[in-house]
């Protein structure tokens, strides 16, 4: 079975590379270029996994985050924050924000996929 992604980010390369690599390792990938339309597809498609850019137009990834946890359809699906924020204290900002990861960009294409992968099984798993 397929999972899906969702991918909330704004910048069209980085939703190119991640939107590749995840496709080639079977799963599909839903994409949003800010964070109220992310909210809108995650309430609608209901995705197994939301990687959420954290600086983004309209509601930055703090904002969504929170936002997601509290519509209980979304309660238990992990949400990993994919940012450029590395300073001390941004992954526990994250975290605290009610995302269950962190990764920092840029992505490394050989670990990216495996790192999402500790959130859940493979698809077709």
């Amino acid at each position: 079975m397929r999972r899906t992604i969702l991918l909330i980010e704004d910048n069209e390369q980085n939703r190119y590379l991640a939107t590749y690599l995840l496709e080639r390792h079977g799963y599909h990938v839903i994409a949003a270029e800010d964070g109220a339309r992310g909210i809108d597809i995650a309430r609608s498609c209901v995705p197994d996994i939301v990687l959420l850019d954290i600086q983004l137009p309209t509601l930055d990834g703090y904002q969504v985050a929170r936002l997601l946890r509290n519509i209980e359809e979304l309660r238990a699906t992990p949400i990993i924050a994919v940012t450029s924020y590395a300073m001390a204290g941004d992954r526990e900002k994250c975290l605290n924000a009610g995302c269950n990861g962190y990764i920092e960009k840029p992505i490394n294409p050989d670990t990216f996929v495996s790192e999402i992968e500790r959130y859940g099984p493979a698809p077709g798993l």
